[in-house]
């Protein structure tokens, strides 16, 4: 495949990122030196344009962060959200030349209709309505220029950066952190490999009718232009104060979108933003993003279900050999407790059947609480390194689990649960995984 990464491209990145994003910083840190009152509606904006505008994998990590509730100030949540799906887009010249590129100088006429203004644009490409000579409406996300040598650029200095960090916290080991990262942004610019990762998924959902997933159209796709069916639908953060009934509905069928592929499949979606979503006119869900996409072995999902056996009957060598079985070597008495007080907080909610809230605590941030104080724990005994697989499970939880707050859903968690587990076999789901992964020509996980 093609990235387009290149030494020239990713010294224009260099400078592209410490110009823009420093220039931004600089005008904030001035304000606090000089005693100027801060701005923040006009900093946020000014941090979106900058972001938007350098596009790539820092412009993801915004996106993320705009996810968790009172993670930055409302103004800042409010700015970055924009860039979820409403990013600023490339113009016609690029669109233009690209899809030349992509699918030859007489691209225009595979297509009954091209709309030249881009639908929504994000972190790596921005996506176009179009028709199909056959009528069929279609969505076509087009990625932007060099963006192999901004990947590449960016993750050595997220690289820098963890080294800095490391150097004066030691509670989390970040090689493995940026290790597991390195390889899905590489992965994302693959837009054959997100078609087949749609068409999985279309495969595992298959039955579901609050799911969605578009139809990828490969005779009109490349490794950077990826054509898809369009699916109509709105905002998922319109939701938020529509009455309590309805965002359960949503919740619902959030929860199963995400975990019916992992627990029957070992399949786990890992960029939880809500721009990866539209809403349909039924409460149904549109899955719209595919390139983050995490295979596990089947052992890892047994892993996550016996550490829930292990905290509901206090099983401490069950937990063991559960965090073991993710690739924590050896843990020591003291990382299990510390481990477990994290873990019960994110099965907490699967623990008793009763309907519930996501987090019982009344902050809007979701474990921000407990995470700082297991943040405390790990650097007094001395720190971990969490497995690769561990780290996308994670941030995937909790991603969800911000979004499921933010909706306000109250649902019985435990029975959703149960309803995914109780039959779980990992001989079943070795089957079921590989027939899968193979009829989309995906390799299955070491």
């Amino acid at each position: 495949m093609a990235t387009e990464n290149t030494l020239g491209g990713r010294l224009r990145r260099y400078a592209q990122v410490s110009t823009t994003v420093g220039g931004v910083a600089a005008r904030m840190a001035g304000g606090r030196l000089f005693g100027i009152a801060g701005d923040q509606d006009r900093q946020a904006a000014d941090l979106r344009a900058a972001l938007g505008g350098i596009k790539g994998p820092l412009m993801k990590v915004a996106q993320m962060l705009s996810t968790i509730p009172d993670a930055l100030p409302e103004a800042y949540v409010r700015e970055l959200q924009q860039l979820q799906a409403h990013a600023p887009a490339m113009g016609w010249p690029f669109v233009r030349r690209r899809m030349a590129s992509e699918l030859g100088e007489d691209w225009r006429s595979r297509f009954a209709d091209f709309e030249r203004e881009a639908a929504r644009a994000a972190s790596l490409g921005q996506v176009h309505r179009a028709t199909a000579l056959d009528g069929t409406r279609l969505a076509c996300k087009l990625q932007y220029p060099d963006m192999g040598s901004a990947v590449e650029a960016d993750l050595r200095q997220l690289r820098l950066a963890f080294a800095v960090y490391g150097r004066y916290d030691r509670s989390v080991g970040l090689d493995q952190i940026h290790a597991e990262i390195s390889d899905r942004l590489r992965e994302e610019l693959d837009y054959r490999r997100e078609a087949r990762h749609m068409a999985l998924y279309a495969g595992m959902l298959e039955g579901e009718a609050g799911v969605h997933v578009p139809e990828p159209r490969h005779e009109l796709s490349t490794d950077r232009l990826l054509t898809m069916t369009w699916l109509e639908g709105g905002s998922l953060a319109a939701a938020e104060g529509a009455p309590v009934e309805r965002r359960n509905r949503i919740a619902r069928n959030l929860f199963q979108a995400w975990y019916i592929p992992f627990y029957r499949y070992g399949v786990i979606h890992g960029d939880p933003h809500l721009g990866n979503y539209t809403l349909r006119e039924d409460d149904g869900l549109n899955l719209l993003d595919f390139g983050c996409v995490r295979i596990f072995r089947p052992s890892f999902v047994e892993g996550v279900i016996d550490l829930y056996r292990a905290l509901r009957d206090e099983d401490e060598a069950l937990a063991v050999h559960a965090y073991e079985t993710w690739g924590f070597v050896n843990p020591s008495r003291d990382l299990i407790q510390v481990m477990n007080r994290w873990a019960r907080f994110v099965y907490s909610p699967l623990m008793v059947d009763r309907t519930q809230p996501i987090q019982e605590s009344k902050s809007g941030l979701y474990g921000a609480e407990v995470a700082a104080g297991v943040h405390k724990e790990l650097r007094r005994i001395g720190g971990v390194t969490p497995p690769r697989e561990f780290v996308l499970m994670d941030r995937s939880a909790i991603g969800l689990g911000s979004v499921f707050l933010r909706l306000g859903a109250e649902l019985n968690w435990h029975r959703l649960f149960h309803g995914l587990v109780d039959d779980f076999e990992r001989t079943t789901l070795e089957t079921r995984q590989r027939a899968a992964l193979e009829a989309q020509g995906l390799d299955a996980p070491a």
